[in-house]
C-alpha cells in the first residue's frame, strides 16, 4: 500500500512530538510505502537537514508556506471573473458562517488546476473587495462591521498562505493520484492536499489530530495580537475548513477525548471518530519503572518546556506552602525555555521568584547556603537522560494552565511515579485515577495534593505501580502502530486500487492486486451487506453495483 503522508511544519524537517510520531509511524509500518508531502513553516526548517529516512519512504516533496509565493500567473478576464465568484462564495461563508465554503474552495482548486496558481489573485483588489463585501453583508459577525483596509490586507495575506496547497503540482499521476491513501498528520492546512486528492483522484483521506488544529489557530491569532476583525475572519475560515475536512475524511483519529470533543463541536460525525492515543517508547523508562528505587522521598520533580502555559509560578508558590509543613521538601525543575524571548524572560522571572521565596540559608556559619529549588537541563551530570530526571524525585508534578496531550505525565507513568496534575487538556483521561488531579491556577490545592503524597510512601507506591500498568496498556508505540495498521487495511478494503502494479523494470505485474480490491461494496464496514459469491460473480461479469455498494462508496 502506498501512503501519502501529509505534514505541516513538522516531519521530516522539524523536531517535536508531531515529527517524532510520524517517524515512528513510517519506521513501524515498513510493509507500506510512504510519500511524504510536507508544508514548511519557517526559514529555520529550510536550513535544517532532515534525518536519514527509512527505505520505505520513497520521496519527500515540500512546499514553503513561510516565504512569499513565487507566482507569475496572471489570469485572463474569464478566469478573473471565475475566481471572483468562487472567492466571494468562500468569503461569504467565512464571514457569516453560512453555506458555500466547499463550493468556493473546490471552485478555486479547479481554477488553479486548469489555469495556474492563485497567489497573485488572492492578493489582488477583487479579492479584497470580495472580503469587504462579505464583512458588510447581512448575517456577518458584528465585529466585522468595523473592518479596515489594514485588516483586509492582513487576512488576505494569511488566506493566501493557508490556500497555497491549491496551487501546488502534487495532484498529478506521479503525485497524490498514485497514493492508495492520504494520511494527514494534523488537520487544517495539512489536510487540504488530502481534500484535493480525494476530489481530483478519489483517494480516501485519514485525518489524525493529537490537538485540535482549529483550537490552536484560535490561540495563535490571539497570541499574535491580531485585531478583532482579523481574528473573526480567520476563525471563520479555519472553522469552515475543519468542518469540510471532517466531512470528507473516511476516518478521523483524535489522540484524546479533549481533541475529540473539539472535533465533534466542529461537525465531525461520531461514526468516523476513533481515539488512538499517541504511542511513546516505554523501553527508555523501563530501568526506572522496574527499579525498587522510589526516588528521594522529599523531592518533587517537574519536567517540560519552560513557558508561561506551564505556570511554574503557581508551582513555586505551592512549594512555599508545602515547606511550611514539610521543611525538607525540595523541587527540581528539569527543562529549557522555548526558543523565544518570551521563554527566556519567563525563565528569568521564575528564577527571581524562587530566589525571593526561598532565600539561601546555611545550616551554620561555616556552611554554604542552599536553595530548595533547582533549575536543571536534561543531559547534565545529574540527569544525562530524561528517565534520570523522573528518577530524581518521589512525586512528579504538572502545573499547566493549558495542555494538549501531557507527554511528560505519560513518561512519569512509565517510570512508575505518583503524579499530581492540574485538570487541563487530556490530563484526566491519561491519568485515569492513578494520580491526584487539582484545579489549575490553585497553588493551595496543588500544595495539599503534594503534601498528601509526600507523607504517604505506601500510597505513592500503589499509585506509581497502577500508573505504569496503565501506560503500558494504552500509550506504547506498539498499540499506536497496531491501531493504524488496522485502519489502513480497513480503508483500502473500501477503495479501488489507484495505480497499476509494475515491477522494477516498469513491466505490469499480473495478479498483483487481490480480486477483492475490484469487488464493489463494503466488506468490513459495520452494517454493510456482504454479497454472496454467486452474486459477486454475476456483478463482476455484468459490471453493475448493488445499492449497498453505492452507500459504502459514498
Amino acid at each position: 500500500m502506498r501512503i501519502g503522508l501529509l505534514t505541516d511544519g513538522g516531519y521530516p524537517y522539524a523536531p517535536g512530538e508531531s515529527g517524532l510520531w510520524c517517524d515512528r509511524l513510517v519506521h513501524g509500518l515498513a510493509q507500506h510505502e510512504f510519500d511524504v508531502y510536507a508544508l514548511r513553516r519557517s526559514a529555520r526548517q529550510e536550513e535544517q537537514r532532515h534525518p536519514a529516512l527509512p527505505p520505505q519512504v520513497r520521496r519527500v516533496r515540500s512546499a514553503r508556506l513561510w516565504a512569499p509565493a513565487d507566482d507569475g500567473v496572471r489570469h485572463g478576464r474569464r478566469e478573473r471573473r471565475r475566481f471572483t465568484g468562487h472567492f466571494a462564495d468562500l468569503a461569504a461563508a467565512v464571514c457569516t458562517g453560512g453555506e458555500g465554503f466547499a463550493e468556493g474552495l473546490y471552485g478555486l482548486a479547479d481554477l488553479a488546476r486548469d489555469h495556474g496558481g492563485l497567489p497573485a489573485a488572492l492578493h489582488a483588489e477583487p479579492a479584497l473587495r470580495a472580503l469587504e463585501s462579505a464583512c458588510r453583508a447581512p448575517g456577518a459577525h458584528r465585529v466585522l462591521q468595523g473592518v479596515t483596509v489594514a485588516d483586509l490586507l492582513a487576512v488576505a495575506e494569511r488566506l493566501e498562505r493557508a490556500l497555497r496547497p491549491l496551487s501546488l503540482d502534487w495532484y498529478e499521476d506521479d503525485g497524490l493520484a498514485s497514493a492508495d491513501l492520504c494520511h494527514a498528520a494534523s488537520g487544517g492546512t495539512a489536510a487540504l492536499p488530502g481534500l484535493l486528492a480525494k476530489r481530483f483522484c478519489g483517494v480516501p483521506l485519514l485525518v489524525t489530530e493529537y490537538g485540535a488544529q482549529v483550537r490552536m489557530q484560535y490561540l495563535a491569532a490571539r497570541e499574535a495580537g491580531l485585531g478583532g476583525p482579523v481574528r473573526a475572519m480567520l476563525a471563520g475560515f479555519h472553522g469552515q475548513l475543519a468542518a469540510e475536512t471532517y466531512r470528507q475524511a473516511a476516518v478521523i483519529t483524535p489522540g484524546n477525548a479533549h481533541t475529540r470533543r473539539w472535533q465533534e463541536k466542529c461537525g465531525a460525525d461520531r461514526a468516523k471518530l476513533r481515539t488512538v492515543h499517541p504511542g511513546m517508547e516505554a523501553d527508555r523508562f523501563a530501568a526506572v519503572g522496574e527499579s525498587d528505587d522510589a526516588g528521594e522521598g522529599h523531592t518533587l520533580v517537574w519536567v517540560g518546556r519552560i513557558e508561561p502555559a506551564k505556570d511554574l509560578i503557581a508551582l513555586l508558590h505551592a512549594l512555599a506552602a508545602v515547606r511550611k509543613e514539610e521543611p525538607a521538601a525540595r523541587l527540581r525543575i528539569f527543562g529549557a525555555p522555548v526558543g523565544s524571548d518570551e521563554g527566556m524572560t519567563y525563565l528569568a522571572h521564575c528564577r527571581a521568584l524562587a530566589a525571593q521565596l526561598f532565600p539561601d540559608e546555611a545550616a551554620d556559619a561555616h556552611a554554604v547556603g542552599d536553595n530548595p529549588v533547582s533549575f536543571e537541563e536534561i543531559g547534565g551530570p545529574e540527569a544525562p537522560e530524561v528517565a534520570d530526571a523522573y528518577a530524581a524525585g518521589a512525586v512528579v508534578v504538572l502545573s499547566s494552565v493549558v495542555e494538549g496531550f501531557p507527554s511528560s505525565l505519560v513518561e512519569a507513568m512509565f517510570c512508575g511515579r505518583a503524579t499530581v496534575s492540574t485538570d487541563v487538556g487530556a490530563v484526566v483521561e491519561v491519568i485515569g485515577g492513578t494520580g491526584l488531579v487539582v484545579p489549575p491556577r490553585n497553588p493551595r490545592a496543588l500544595a495539599d495534593a503534594c503534601l498528601a503524597l509526600l507523607r504517604d510512601p505506601e500510597r505513592r507506591a500503589r499509585l506509581g505501580a497502577a500508573a505504569r500498568a496503565r501506560a503500558l496498556e494504552l500509550f506504547t508505540v506498539e498499540q499506536n502502530l497496531t491501531a493504524f495498521r488496522g485502519i489502513y487495511l480497513e480503508l483500502i478494503s473500501h477503495s479501488p486500487v489507484q495505480r497499476e502494479a509494475v515491477d522494477a523494470d516498469g513491466e505490469p505485474l499480473p495478479f498483483a492486486h487481490p480480486a477483492e480490491s475490484h469487488v464493489p461494496g463494503g466488506w468490513t464496514g459495520t452494517g454493510a451487506q456482504t454479497p454472496s459469491w454467486a452474486a459477486v460473480a454475476g456483478l463482476v461479469g455484468a459490471g453493475t453495483t448493488p445499492e449497498s455498494g453505492k452507500e459504502a462508496d459514498r
